[in-house]
């Protein structure tokens, strides 16, 4: 959090006795730091307006980072938040306090629940700048924590401004523990996409209140889903980790998770989408589908990029799923099933063990072997989920790096390879390439679609017999391969 305590005696808390002496915080009408009240009690409020308060803000940071080793920041209580309405002392009666218009915020003044509006800042009063703290905190954190560790910065804030994307990410801040709440983290993060923010997410299994089983388990489906995933809630609430709930839930909960780190190289691939060309990493269906006149108004089904449609279930004591299917062919990402789709809602099984998630025709799926972390799987077997077009083609691609140094795409420090497939035939082509991708193999490649019983399989033109075909799905299975991924290869079915 920004505030800083301000209540020790001279000399005895350096953060706030260095920030009085360099002048880096918020000041009130005399010239003072202006105090509120958050969780220490009375507390300062830094000014990351100003230039030396990034230098002090930087320090603090390897001071800590110095006795305990951290990766990230999360940044909270940053609109600023204040427990006080404008500071303990008051705020003065002038126009920037008392404006002839105030809009519909909380408490009906303008100050309330943060800081003063004629707070004094480096660059222009609290009443210009109010809206820009969180996002001036977070680009000091940001940069900060590259002087520091020297790799890609990870920082979660829950205030955001225009342009927060390019330096962090954002959680939906403390919402209920139920199943309104879960459903508005659709939108929430449908929309943080469109405004630049890619990385979102929202608290899995709620924040405040208590949870229930059902609603956890639900929520982790969805969860795996959200750009940004992690389980969090009140210290006051009861403990809501998977363990804490039967093992039936728990092998529910496993299941999402494990789909969510197989499906790691394909996230990964989006977010890199997102930095070079400001795509979306998760989309509304209208953003895909413009022309359909019944996307527009569904915030109850979301899509990872352009090829993965995810249909939760959002309601109690349900094991069944109403979703659109805007009109192209679609695949079970689970078993391959096909469903052919003429702009219309399906009713689908949803049975508690069981998120609906559907493969657009036409796509490829850069998938990997699940590991326990993310460190872990990076090292595991790739595989390939082609989802055959009514046309028989299918295009994907996969970016990969070292996952943490910094610039790597704008150094030429990266793989690019594209996979195509077209008359029975899958290959890859190497935009660019770099070690990461050594030794790195594939392992295994579904086709989803394919309209007969293939007879043989040749991978570089050698004949292989560990595939398989069934006919109820029309998928075809290769397994146990060793295909270096940094090398070009072709797969052929007859």
């Amino acid at each position: 959090d920004p505030g800083i305590s301000s209540t020790q005696r001279a000399g005895k808390y350096k953060p706030y006795d260095d920030g009085v002496k360099r002048g880096i915080f918020i000041k009130n009408e005399t010239g003072q730091p202006l105090i509120g009240k958050v969780w220490p009690g009375p507390t300062a409020f830094p000014d990351f307006t100003n230039p030396e308060t990034w230098a002090w803000w930087y320090e603090n940071i390897k001071e800590f980072h110095d006795k305990v080793s951290f990766d990230g920041m999360w940044i909270d209580m940053n609109e600023p938040s204040d427990f006080v309405s404008g500071g303990i002392y008051g705020c003065p009666d002038n126009n920037l306090e008392n404006p002839p218009y105030v809009p519909g915020v909380t408490g009906w003044h303008l100050r309330s629940a943060t800081i003063c509006m004629s707070g004094k800042q480096y660059l222009s009063s609290h009443y210009n700048l109010h809206n820009l703290y969180g996002l001036t905190e977070a680009i000091a954190s940001h940069n900060a924590l590259i002087k520091v560790i020297g790799k890609r910065p990870f920082v979660i804030s829950r205030s955001t401004f225009p342009s927060h994307g390019r330096y962090a990410g954002h959680w939906t801040g403390d919402i209920l523990s139920d199943w309104n709440d879960m459903y508005y983290t659709i939108p929430a993060i449908m929309l943080f996409n469109m405004f630049g923010i890619p990385l979102v997410g929202a608290d899995v299994c709620g924040f405040r209140s208590k949870t229930t089983e059902e609603l956890c388990v639900r929520w982790t489906q969805v969860g795996s889903f959200y750009p940004f995933m992690r389980n969090h809630n009140d210290l006051k609430q009861p403990s809501q980790e998977p363990y804490v709930f039967s093992e039936s839930a728990q092998s529910a909960m496993r299941k999402a998770l494990l789909t969510r780190y197989t499906l790691l190289p394909f996230l990964y691939t989006l977010f890199h989408k997102a930095h070079s060309a400001g795509e979306m990493v998760v989309r509304p269906l209208s953003f895909e589908f413009r022309q359909d006149p019944n996307t527009p108004s569904i915030d109850r089904q979301f899509m990872w990029g352009e090829a993965l449609l995810i249909t939760p279930v959002l309601e109690p004591e349900t094991v069944e799923v109403s979703g659109y299917f805007p009109p192209t062919k679609w695949y079970n990402l689970h078993d391959g099933s096909a469903v052919h789709s003429k702009g219309q809602y399906i009713l689908l099984q949803a049975p508690l063990d069981t998120i609906n998630v559907h493969l657009r025709g036409g796509c490829i799926l850069p998938t990997q072997e699940p590991n326990t972390t993310t460190a872990a799987s990076r090292g595991n077997p790739f595989g390939l989920i082609v989802a055959l077009s009514d046309q028989g083609i299918a295009r994907g691609e996969l970016f990969w790096d070292d996952g943490e140094s910094l610039l790597t795409y704008e150094n030429g420090d990266y793989t690019e390879i594209i996979f195509i497939a077209k008359n029975n035939v899958l290959f890859s082509e190497i935009i660019h390439l770099n070690s990461q991708i050594d030794g790195l193999k594939l392992g295994s490649v579904f086709v989803f679609g394919v309209p007969f019983a293939p007879q043989k399989v040749s991978v570089n033109g050698f004949w292989i017999s560990d595939f398989s075909y069934r006919t109820d799905t029309e998928v075809l299975t290769l397994q146990n391969l060793s295909v270096l991924m940094g090398e070009q290869f072709t797969i052929t079915w007859f």
